[in-house]
């Protein structure tokens, strides 16, 4: 037998092909994740760069109105701080509204400093999300690779029972099983990790600079009242 990889996939067997498509399938849900998350997290990237200086330059002007209206619309969707602030926009409005802004300042910073981190939490959760099924993938699919490689063994020894003989002829079939699939979830679980560790230190990047945002916020806050 010749051991290139047409050969070995022609000699695997049946545990072995269902060990392939289970690794497809995570590599497939993988490769997804990625593209979702990368699209996710340049469009925020973007659109906070551009929704920043805008809310900052409405904020020294004294206009509330206009900050929540900037943060709303197509534009700043996927703005991670635009989610953010807002939140803290609309309730301390709210709190002017109804005269708790004069009458307990410090209550009225204190809700909105609430409401902003709920609404943290909330786009922390929603920028997460697909990250644990990376890390899922990445810890797993080598066990899964070896999963068949356990069976490419037994097939391998239970040639030598059958022929009698300790020759490659006995073992191929076992041996093809145990390479593929071992090297196969090597090849899935390596880009996973790779990609949970990048996208992992962006939402790191992302969480600083919703607190940064979010305090520069209440500082305003906390002078308007003063």
């Amino acid at each position: 037998m010749q051991f290139d990889l047409r050969s070995m996939i022609e000699h695997m067997g049946g545990v072995a092909w269902g060990t392939v498509i289970v690794l497809t399938i995570m590599s497939v849900y993988s490769i997804g994740v990625m593209i979702e998350r990368y699209w996710t997290f340049t469009k925020a990237t973007k659109q906070s760069r551009k929704y920043a200086p805008d809310v900052a330059r409405f904020l020294k002007q004294g206009k509330i109105k206009e900050a929540i209206d900037s943060s709303h619309g197509v534009e700043v969707k996927h703005s991670h701080l635009a989610k953010v602030l807002v939140v803290g926009l609309q309730e301390w409005q709210y709190q002017q509204e109804l005269g708790e802004a004069d009458r307990d300042k410090d209550a009225a910073v204190d809700a909105a400093k609430r409401a902003i981190q709920r609404a943290t939490a909330v786009n922390l959760s929603d920028l997460k999300r697909g990250l644990p099924g990376l890390a899922t993938i990445g810890a797993t699919a080598p066990f899964v690779g070896l999963f068949g490689t356990t069976f490419g063994i037994i097939n391998a020894f239970s040639g030598m029972a059958l022929t009698g003989s300790g020759g490659i002829a006995a073992i191929s079939a076992g041996i093809a099983e145990a390479l593929i699939t071992t090297a196969y979830g090597l090849f899935v679980a390596v880009p996973a990790v790779w990609a949970f560790n990048y996208f992992n230190g962006k939402v790191e990047g992302f969480n600083i600079e919703m607190d940064n945002s979010s305090s520069e916020l209440l500082d305003y806050f906390i002078k308007k009242t003063t």
